[in-house]
Formats: C-alpha cells, sequence, structure tokens
C-alpha cells in the first residue's frame, strides 16, 4: 500500500526505529494521493467529528492549493462571493424534491 504521509512522519519513524521505504511522488500521483487523502480525512471526520479531523482536511485542502497554485485568499474571495450570491449554511435550509 502506498501512502501518502506528513513530511515529517518518516522522521518520526526513524526515532522509533520502526522500518519504512518511502519516495518521492510525481506530480500526477501526487495529485492522486492528495484526492485519496481527502476522501480519507473527510471520512475520518464523518466517524469523529472532531477539530482536528477538520484540521487534517484545511492542512489537505492547503497541500491541493499550493499544487494548483491557488492562494488561501483566492479561494477565500471566491468562497465570499458565492456566500453573497447563494447565501451560506447558517439557516439549516433543507430542500424536498
Amino acid at each position: 500500500m502506498t501512502k501518502l504521509i506528513r513530511d515529517k512522519i518518516p522522521e518520526i519513524l526513524k526515532s522509533k526505529r520502526i522500518a519504512y521505504s518511502i519516495r518521492k511522488a510525481s506530480e500526477e500521483e501526487y495529485r492522486n494521493k492528495l484526492k485519496e487523502k481527502l476522501k480519507e480525512e473527510v471520512n475520518e471526520y464523518l466517524k469523529d467529528e472532531s477539530k482536528e479531523e477538520l484540521a487534517d482536511i484545511q492542512e489537505v485542502l492547503f497541500a491541493i492549493y499550493r499544487l494548483n497554485k491557488y492562494t488561501k485568499q483566492e479561494i477565500e474571495k471566491i468562497r465570499q462571493k458565492k456566500a453573497m450570491e447563494k447565501g451560506q449554511f447558517k439557516k439549516r435550509i433543507l430542500l424536498d424534491q
């Protein structure tokens, strides 16, 4: 199994004397592994609705921003525009179809 890990995990494994093998992902593989990691982190949040799991999701999103050369400010500007045009989710409105 090949899994995307945080940058300091090899150091942590080494300090615990745990055997491991690592390599650097190509850009395409990295993009795919980020998508997998995002799904993994969202699923973990769905099981445990904690701040820590939300922070993990956000870390993956920041990596996706960097990969695509997006800034947090660009994404925030789009989020704000959509909030102004379509609203947010504060009113808990459900649409039955």
